[in-house]
């Protein structure tokens, strides 16, 4: 407990806000890349208690949210599928695919079960040789040295009644998707600690330079959040564009060997669908060759996926952070977590959700400071995906 009310403390948030408003002479549009950062920015109401001159913009960083509608898809016909079980993490099972969800297939007689670790549903494949197990490992750069590992031991042990459906994504890719959009207004982003915590910085000092943006490292607690805003905008203030590192205590700048090593030998890096957004060059990661016997979509061969998105959903413009989740007509009315559209709604680090749960019901009012946006088309620069 200590070190996480080290982290909350209202005199230290205080003393940050009173640097940050007096080093803001501009407006300054800032984007975080985690949901859970998104998180404590509602939950805290940090984005009202900065400067008005400081906008807060939720980016792609719900790993549930933006799994593709045709995994989403192709998961809940291999769940229904005899003789399968199916394993996933818990948030996964309200996501909405195209007329029902995993808890759905489970009311229908799916094996849908929810475990807390792909090594669990490894231990289910043991212990139901019989059948067949899959898990859907979906996630940024945190959940894939696990998945990863989980299969290296699926091999090494010889479980050959497990395999892996696979929607892996990431972070740098889908930053410079957004910076590449004609009506990107991001002037800096907040980096989220626990992705550099695997992979490192070292993928970030290009992106700065190359857009001349300010890529801040933070952590996820309050004052995390705020000495992150404050690096930003120093270094916006000064004219600079650098990464900087401000979640030292977990993130060092080669990452982690061991979890690096693992995904070289069980993942290639490849095109990857974003849900909402479409398909981002070298954005996520495949089984190699030499695991592809593991990969599920390979084994079940699932084809004739006609996905369907609803018309009135706006959570793709939520992730690419041109819209707030209360500028949606449907949210908090047709779209709530009972009775979801989007995935943005029901996933845990959502930004729908965050707002929806910390009454941000209302419409947002407008800011003293306007930042202008880019002319050109309002979506990201990618191929379009369902």
């Amino acid at each position: 407990m200590k070190y996480i009310e080290e982290f909350q403390d209202p005199e230290l948030a205080g003393r940050l806000l009173d640097d940050i408003r007096a080093t803001v002479t501009r407006p300054w549009a800032l984007m975080e890349v985690c949901g859970g950062q998104t998180h404590t920015i509602i939950r805290h109401g940090i984005d009202q208690l900065l400067p008005d001159e400081i906008e807060l913009i939720h980016g792609p960083g719900c790993p549930v949210c933006v799994t593709p509608l045709e995994v989403i898809d192709k998961a809940l016909e291999i769940a229904s599928r005899p003789g399968v079980i199916f394993c996933s993490f818990g948030d996964m099972l309200r996501v909405p695919g195209t007329g029902k969800d995993l808890f759905r297939v489970r009311g229908e007689g799916g094996d849908v079960r929810v475990v807390y670790s792909p090594l669990d549903a490894l231990k289910v494949a043991r212990q139901n040789p019989d059948r067949e197990v899959v898990f859907f490992g979906i996630g940024f750069e945190t959940t894939a040295p696990p998945n990863a590992m989980t299969v290296h031991q699926a091999r090494r042990l010889g479980i050959r009644n497990f395999s892996l459906l696979v929607s892996h994504v990431r972070v740098p890719p889908a930053i410079e998707a957004v910076m590449s959009s004609p009506s990107c207004r991001v002037q800096g982003f907040l980096a989220a600690g626990h992705v550099c915590s695997v992979m490192g910085t070292v993928e970030y000092p290009e992106l700065a330079e190359r857009h001349r943006v300010p890529i801040v490292v933070t952590g996820f607690e309050p004052l995390d959040i705020l000495e992150g805003v404050r690096r930003a905008v120093r270094q916006l203030e000064r004219g600079e564009h650098r990464v900087e590192n401000a979640y030292a205590r977990a993130v060092r700048p080669e990452g982690n060997p061991a979890a690096l090593a693992v995904l070289a030998e069980v993942f290639e890096v490849t095109d990857r669908a974003w849900r909402g957004i479409g398909v981002i060059p070298d954005s996520g990661w495949r089984l190699s060759p030499a695991y592809r016997e593991f990969d599920a979509e390979h084994r079940f061969s699932v084809t004739g996926i006609d996905t369907r998105e609803p018309a009135e959903c706006r959570s793709g413009e939520v992730l690419q952070g041109l819209i707030k989740p209360r500028e949606c007509a449907a949210f908090g009315t047709t779209c709530t977590p009972r009775t979801p559209l989007g995935a943005t709604m029901v996933s845990s680090e959502g930004a729908c959700a965050a707002y929806y749960l910390y009454r941000r019901l209302d419409p947002a009012p407008a800011r003293t400071a306007d930042i202008p946006a880019s002319a050109g088309p309002t979506t990201l620069e990618t191929s379009p995906v369902a």
